[in-house]
């Protein structure tokens, strides 16, 4: 036991109380304290109203069903089998989880059994600054002794032996990184370092889905910059991102989003981190198994040298060639594009054009096209694979002429390029 935590909102609401009430009911005083990451952030004033608040406790699942039931809190068995249970009270999920201690591990997965000594499930935890306990007052439990200490430093230390830790999860490797991208200070912890350097190849048994979580949160940092250098370093990049290409641009695109103050983008930074090749980008989507959504943008962020979109992105673009990229990509894909382009220029992070360039797509909404697909039909191509053709040269004549909004214009475009067509 060391400190005590200056009292958080969270700590004390009306929908916190009840569930520790309910819980007490039945394991009395103590059974229950507050756990990990919520403790860590709280005694580093990094909490937040939406902090995620999970509690760990003596009584089995069984046991903690029951005596949140009988208080008329809605339990959710959402990983029984590990002791998780979530409560719902005003619509605010508390994930409930009972002592344990791993009895089998594989690297992906564990045998758990129960137990009620606090220690043994502090054993278990990844890293001591995330093995902090609190009682519903905040007195801290650090079972460790270690922990509070760490977090404070911005050390991330393995609780015990860190092989040992890693082996009976191989997402602890990256979880090392996404911590110390977070909360590290100064140089790594020497015995971390090496062990997830040593065991990087256990990462490939892991799910995709696993891996690109972690990896997601990890560039969601602030700063991911010094923890991705030593993944480069470690080897553990190349091991779940062998798509990825030199750092410099990733670098400087995380330095234009601070200088800037833009908002941190994970996504565009995982785009920043690969090579600027489709095949390459659609592997490592499949392979990280990352949402159809996420891949196409991360696909639509590399210029199609198949079918180009004749978009050449530069600082020194014209209003007009703005306009006309915004048409082409549309004005999400323009403003990642911009983004990686000034990532990848060598210029000042400052530079106004680049800034106008990101602000263009504001200040100008792109006209409707003036021909419709009947108008198109209607003039006598027949369906099928021509209307679009004729779509498309009808359309570059209209952006060379800048959107004109001279509709019989663009009728006798459409006219002179149908006739001038072999059916």
């Amino acid at each position: 036991m060391s400190d005590k935590l200056a009292p958080r909102p969270w700590m004390n609401g009306e929908a916190t109380r009840a569930v520790f009430a309910a819980l007490e009911a039945d394991g009395g005083a103590g059974c229950a304290r507050f756990v990990g990451g919520c403790v860590r952030d709280a005694l580093l004033r990094r909490d937040g109203p939406e902090i995620d608040i999970d509690i760990a406790t003596t009584l089995t699942p069984e046991r903690t069903v029951k005596a949140l039931e009988l208080n008329g809190i809605k339990a959710i068995p959402t990983g029984i089998e590990h002791g998780t249970i979530t409560a719902i009270v005003a619509g605010k999920p508390y994930e409930i989880t009972t002592l344990r201690r791993d009895v089998e591990t594989d690297g992906r997965r564990a045998v758990v059994a129960f137990t009620t000594d606090w220690a043994e499930d502090a054993a278990r935890r990844d890293f001591r600054l995330n093995a902090l306990y609190a009682d519903p007052d905040g007195t801290l439990h650090d079972p460790t002794g270690d922990g509070v200490a760490d977090a404070r430093a911005g050390r991330i230390v393995f609780v015990g032996d860190a092989e040992t830790r890693i082996r009976e999860d191989y997402l602890r490797v990256l979880r090392f990184f996404r911590f110390f991208a977070s909360y590290g200070k100064g140089e790594p912890d020497a015995a971390a370092l090496s062990a997830c350097a040593a065991l990087k190849d256990g990462l490939a048994t892991l799910s995709g889905e696993r891996v690109s979580k972690e990896l997601l949160k990890l560039l969601a940092a602030e700063d991911p910059r010094p923890a991705v250098r030593m993944m480069a370093a470690s080897g553990v990049l190349s091991v779940i991102l062998p798509e990825a290409g030199p750092l410099g641009r990733f670098e400087r695109l995380v330095g234009v989003e601070t200088e800037m103050l833009f908002t941190c983008d994970a996504e565009l930074r995982l785009a920043a981190l690969l090579v600027e090749d489709r095949q390459a980008v659609a592997s490592a989507a499949k392979r990280l198994r990352l949402s159809n959504q996420l891949r196409d943008r991360l696909l639509a962020t590399v210029p199609d040298q198949v079918r180009p979109d004749q978009v050449r992105i530069v600082s020194w673009m014209s209003p007009r060639e703005m306009r006309r990229g915004i048409w082409k990509l549309g004005a999400s894909v323009f403003r990642d594009r911009v983004k990686l382009a000034w990532a990848a220029s060598e210029r000042p992070v400052t530079a106004p054009q680049w800034r106008m360039l990101l602000i263009y797509p504001d200040t100008w909404t792109p006209p409707p096209f003036p021909i419709s697909g009947e108008e198109i039909k209607a003039s006598g191509v027949p369906e099928g694979p021509l209307v679009g053709q004729v779509r498309r040269e009808v359309e570059e004549w209209w952006l060379d002429l800048d959107f004109t909004d001279d509709k019989m214009a663009a009728i006798e475009r459409l006219k002179a390029v149908a006739q001038g067509l072999a059916y």
